[in-house]
């Protein structure tokens, strides 16, 4: 099965450089904050919302792009990041909003 991870994990770093490359991104802005984006996918899929959770990851992004530019961009996500993430952290199940 070790194969078929390396082999999945090639094909997404395979189609990652070519959205980066056709949307003019950074791969090197993703890349610093993958692990952290990922992490927080999962927090909002198996908490607030699973539908919400590629929305979020979108609006994060969006948000830290439109905050900084050249090398502050990896920084801004990275904001960005955590700052959905307390928003998560404190989010009631079956509320709608974070806790009070």
């Amino acid at each position: 099965m070790r194969g078929d991870e390396t082999a999945k994990m090639a094909a997404m770093n395979r189609w990652l450089d070519a959205v980066c490359a056709e949307l003019g991104v950074d791969r090197a802005v993703m890349d610093v904050n993958a692990t952290a984006l990922l992490a927080l996918i999962s927090d909002v899929a198996h908490g607030p919302t699973r539908p919400g959770a590629p929305l979020t990851a979108f609006l994060v992004g969006l948000a830290g792009a439109t905050a900084a530019d050249g090398p502050a961009q990896a920084r801004a996500v990275a904001e960005k990041v955590a700052a959905v993430h307390r928003l998560v952290q404190a989010w009631e199940p079956g509320e709608e909003g974070p806790a009070a």
